[in-house]
């Protein structure tokens, strides 16, 4: 769907899977899973019966194992060329990596890595909770890396919740919204620092990655950027949104013109959305699965 030029609305389009993201974006992963009590394994304690094990994408009794036989999740795999940025709204994580780094981590926080010239990592989703349901949901952000950067050194980074700066506007009646600041400043808000390779890391590539809660009826000014800027709204969660004038339902994209200011009205139930705005790198890119270079003869 095309908008007026005189909205900040560039386009609206749904969201598939992953979602379609702008350079210096590469996609983004939203998963979203229902799963049931653990085991002892920390496993779902539910039959694994008629899933494709190894490959299990589809969304079975409201939950997958991914590429997970035991406990769901991401075993080992590699990454080289690009970022990924894993934000987790709820659950836990187990990471484990080829340079020595391991934990646990969830419920708000987000993990950077780094992969440069090279690393391997895992993701499982470990389910603690063995009374009850193990509810995850997280976005999994590729943020690609510039061509001088591509072969840099693997870094982790991890934001635990209570660091992450927050700001909570409180429009005239009283309603609110939190904005999560994992990337890019906000008003008087400055983030975390991101990994010292990242494109990121530069001021004046104008990366942000914001997370977004409206209250009922809430209303808030995403302040303006600059020209030749990226920047896209997903509203994933909530009832209706209307933006700068142009009315959204759910699980759609908004790309917005950078240079204006724009008007979030949120509808009569809680609204969550996710921010993506960068400069683009506009360099060549070859992709094959977890390596992203610049050519083919580099992908070989």
């Amino acid at each position: 769907m095309n908008t007026k030029t005189e909205t900040a609305v560039k386009s609206v389009k749904p969201l598939g899977q992953p979602w379609v993201t702008e350079d210096p974006f590469l996609f983004c992963m939203h998963h979203r899973d229902h799963y049931p009590a653990g085991n002892e394994a920390l496993g779902p304690r539910a039959s694994l019966e008629g899933r494709n094990i190894g490959q299990d994408f589809t969304i079975k009794d409201g939950w997958r194992m991914y590429h997970g036989d035991r406990v769901p999740g991401f075993p080992a795999h590699p990454h080289r060329g690009f970022e990924t940025v894993t934000v987790v709204l709820k659950g836990l994580v187990d990471h484990a990596d080829s340079m020595g780094a391991a934990g646990r981590y969830g419920n708000g926080d987000t993990q950077w890595l780094t992969a440069g010239k090279g690393v391997q990592h895992s993701e499982m989703f470990p389910l603690l909770n063995t009374e009850g349901d193990n509810p995850l949901e997280l976005f999994q952000i590729w943020l690609n890396l510039p061509r001088a950067s591509k072969m840099a050194a693997p870094h982790f980074t991890m934001f635990w919740a209570e660091d992450i700066p927050r700001r909570v506007y409180t429009d005239r009646d009283g309603s609110r919204v939190v904005v999560e600041v994992i990337a890019g400043p906000l008003d008087d808000i400055r983030p975390l620092p991101p990994p010292p390779h990242s494109w990121a890391a530069h001021p004046d590539n104008h990366v942000a990655i914001w997370t977004i809660r409206m209250t009922p009826d809430a209303s808030w000014v995403l302040p303006a950027a600059v020209n030749g800027i990226n920047r896209t709204l997903y509203f994933h969660q909530g009832e209706t949104l209307t933006v700068d004038g142009v009315e959204v339902s759910p699980m759609h994209g908004v790309e917005l013109h950078p240079h204006r200011e724009v008007l979030l009205q949120n509808g009569e139930q809680e609204s969550l959305l996710l921010f993506l705005q960068g400069r683009p790198i506009n360099e060549p890119m070859a992709q094959y699965g977890p390596f992203v270079m610049n050519t083919r003869e580099e992908l070989q």
